[in-house]
């Protein structure tokens, strides 16, 4: 399977560290109540860009060699990986196509219009961004860079992992979200690499549940219609990223939009952090499970920050 190694996760720290910032993790006396166990938040909101997904596009741009770094890159994102490959791209000084499903965030679309992308719109289902996306890379022979399942991208964002734990030490549980399964797979493999007792847990939204049938079923469920506000945990879980989370355990946590969107309010008035309600799935599933969570102490990624102000959810 295209899988990172702990070693892959490593370089892949040190190849970023020249261009992504160390964020910062903060914590609430009152979320720990509400919890029942102490919580750190790993604040990726406020990462260039605006998300984790800097960490691994900035890793894949700038592991490739310099005859692929001419020809581009390409991707499909609903909008943050999609800035992020945008970003690197354009401190490598490389094109950046980036296919964009209609109904994007119109914060993250413009987001990736002014870092200088070309893009591309697609339909708003898996078939139809894979599609586009081959299609752009036929024409102009751009490097792909999965948004989810590659391993140079999975990778970078394990990165997270040990940052935070240098930051927090005394972890033993790591809490992060799962869409396609990037973030989640990197951060097992960074986790398990540092000490293979921490407990790995994600939290999906109920209308987007593919990752827990998944893990459920034994094998990853097919294509299927996502019904959620998580914009950004929509799509359909990668093949790779399905074995990375089976292989290490990862248990997934069902949460649902009305109880996201509580978290999300939670963390801006106790932080004051505005994040996207797919950031704030973690929260919610802290606060729904708090079976799996006592005695511990966690580590919860905080996604990303790229918010309609004028449209928050409540």
């Amino acid at each position: 399977m295209n899988l990172p190694s702990f070693a892959e996760v490593r370089d892949a720290a040190a190849r970023i560290a020249p261009h992504a910032l160390v964020t910062p993790v903060m914590r609430s006396d009152r979320i720990d109540a509400l919890v029942g166990a102490p919580i750190v938040f790993k604040c990726e909101n406020l990462q260039r860009g605006g998300a984790f997904k800097y960490r691994g596009a900035t890793n894949a741009v700038w592991s490739l060699a310099e005859d692929e770094a001419a020809r581009g890159v390409v991707t499909h994102s609903s909008g943050n990986h999609g800035n992020a490959l945008a970003m690197a791209a354009r401190a490598r000084g490389v094109p950046a196509h980036i296919v964009v499903p209609e109904g994007a965030v119109k914060a993250k679309l413009d987001a990736i219009v002014a870092a200088g992308a070309t893009v591309h719109r697609c339909e708003a289902t898996t078939a139809a961004r894979e599609a586009k996306a081959a299609e752009v890379q036929a024409q102009t022979g751009a490097v792909l860079v999965h948004p989810y399942a590659d391993a140079r991208v999975m990778a970078g964002q394990g990165t997270v992992v040990p940052e935070m734990l240098r930051q927090a030490p005394g972890l033993d549980t790591v809490l992060v979200p799962v869409g396609g399964g990037g973030l989640a797979s990197g951060c097992a493999i960074a986790a398990h690499g540092m000490d293979p007792s921490i407990v790995v847990l994600a939290a999906e939204p109920e209308g987007a549940d593919d990752a827990a049938r998944s893990l459920e079923a034994g094998a990853r469920v097919g294509p299927f219609a996502p019904h959620t506000i998580c914009d950004g945990l929509r799509p359909l879980m990668g093949e790779p990223n399905f074995h990375a989370l089976r292989d290490h355990n990862v248990r997934v946590l069902r949460v649902s939009d009305a109880e996201t969107i509580a978290a999300m309010r939670l963390l801006w008035t106790e932080l004051r952090l505005v994040v996207e309600v797919s950031s704030a799935t973690v929260l919610a599933a802290a606060l729904r499970y708090p079976q799996y969570l006592a005695g511990r102490r966690i580590g919860a990624v905080l996604t990303g920050g790229n918010v309609d102000i004028d449209a928050l959810p409540w």
